[in-house]
């Protein structure tokens, strides 16, 4: 077996994300291949062998890579639409643009989108992908396909719809599969493209989409479904008080009741959102161990409202930042949602004690681990576990004159990103991606949209 190839980082402030909280003021931190062997403060120790490359982190912060736990890849080469909507008036607006993606569109969207987030420190990406047009190709495989390009940890949460406009959704009927179909499709996508072992670079979760754009028997046997192959289960919860309606409405009770109902609560499920929730809700997360993808940009965006993200945490709900579908957060970034996040929660009811600088950054690090179901292997960095991280500049004129680099990250500007490592493979350096160019995906998103938009204008 070969010697491991080690990387040292040294002369950097690091904030672990431990469970202590553990930061070093100046500190190192030693990579062997694809995992953290060792970190500390000071130096790193004397006599490493196989040390292939030292990294001075002078004037940085290292934190763990920043873990996205939703989005929708497709929605990059819709942005800058329906900029003045409500959720479902969003969405009846889109879902006709939408529903006429095809393979090509969609592998160009997942470029764009999967390089905006590692360009800014994302190493562990996910993408619910639930729109599925007939003969349209290998939609899952085009996402999964950019995702390994990018060399960014991925999860796809494979959706479904099946609640067209004449059941009473709000999807037009072509854009939705049958339930049978979705359910085959979902289980191919995981037998294929799913791996358990630790490390995986790849995973899949059932995620079917929403409740009013589903029937009860896909949310019940997508949750089977999922159980029975080990994957983890993803939708979209209590976004708007429009939903809660509908919930009522449709099924007597609201989303937390009727998701419970379904066997949609669980330490192997999260959901987007989660802005209307009362007490009762939350109690029904914390005792499930159900997580939540905190969205502050896309909820602001199409004023859904505030999460009641302090109260989730301190019932003890795992909670993770998402950037959500790039129609309704154009920027397409996580690390400015560690900010956004912390000063739209201080809005809320707890004011300024609502989150500091480093709950935020839990968020966006240890929470979204968490939420993923891959807390023992990443966002956070102790020996053993893999080696995503981040080396953000803190000396330059956005940054230099705040004491503390964590300060510093979470209220100041988007910090540059200097390196950014995922497996312990540099996927970024000095602001861009080493792995794909950038330029030709923005001219290849350009035309893939100006393509969409062409067609859907055809009706």
């Amino acid at each position: 077996m070969a010697a491991a190839q080690r990387i040292v980082i040294e002369n950097g402030a690091i904030a672990t994300v431990d469970d202590r909280d553990t930061e070093y003021a100046t500190g190192y931190v030693v990579i062997a291949d694809h995992r953290i062997e060792s970190l500390g403060a000071g130096r790193a120790p004397e006599g490493l062998e196989n040390v292939v490359r030292r990294i001075d982190a002078s004037g940085h912060l290292v934190t763990p890579g920043l873990v996205n736990t939703h989005h929708h890849f497709y929605q990059w080469i819709t942005r800058g639409l329906a900029t003045d909507h409500n959720l479902f008036d969003w969405l009846t607006a889109l879902y006709p643009t939408w529903a006429r993606i095809d393979e090509a569109m969609v592998y160009a969207a997942a470029q764009g989108s999967l390089a905006m987030m590692a360009r800014g420190g994302v190493t562990t990406a996910m993408d619910h992908h639930y729109v599925f047009p007939r003969g349209t190709g290998d939609l899952a495989g085009a996402i999964i396909r950019a995702a390994r390009e990018t060399g960014v940890r991925f999860t796809l949460a494979r959706g479904s719809m099946d609640r067209g406009e004449s059941d009473g959704g709000l999807p037009p009927d072509f854009a939705v599969e049958s339930l049978d179909d979705a359910l085959a499709a979902t289980e191919e996508t995981v037998r294929q493209h799913h791996d358990a072992s630790f490390g995986a670079m790849t995973q899949v979760a059932v995620a079917p989409c929403s409740p009013f754009s589903v029937s009860t028997e896909l949310m019940r046997q997508g949750a089977e479904l999922a159980r029975r192959l080990g994957v983890r289960l993803h939708t979209h919860g209590s976004e708007t008080v429009e939903e809660e309606k509908f919930c009522h409405e449709l099924f007597g009770m609201g989303p937390t009741d009727y998701f419970e109902s379904t066997g949609w609560l669980g330490a192997d499920v999260w959901m987007a959102h989660c802005v209307h929730m009362n007490d009762s809700d939350i109690a029904a997360f914390a005792r499930t161990g159900t997580g939540v993808a905190h969205c502050p940009s896309s909820n602001a965006r199409l004023a859904a409202g505030t999460a009641r993200v302090p109260d989730l945490l301190a019932a003890g709900v795992p909670v993770g930042l998402g950037v959500d579908g790039t129609a309704s957060n154009e920027s397409g970034e996580l690390h400015t949602e560690l900010r956004n996040a912390l000063l739209v929660n201080r809005l809320g009811a707890h004011r300024e004690k609502a989150l500091n600088a480093r709950q935020a950054l839990r968020l966006g690090t240890f929470g979204g681990a968490q939420v993923l179901g891959r807390a023992a292997e990443t966002g956070s960095l102790e020996p053993g576990k893999l080696a995503d991280l981040v080396l953000w500049r803190m000396d330059t004129l956005a940054h230099a004159s705040i004491a503390d680099p964590v300060t510093a990250l979470v209220f100041g500007a988007a910090a540059p990103v200097t390196a950014s490592f995922a497996h312990g493979r540099q996927i970024v350096e000095d602001g861009r991606l080493l792995t794909v160019d950038e330029d030709a995906i923005a001219r290849s998103t350009r035309d893939e949209a100006r393509r969409l938009a062409r067609i859907a204008a055809q009706g």
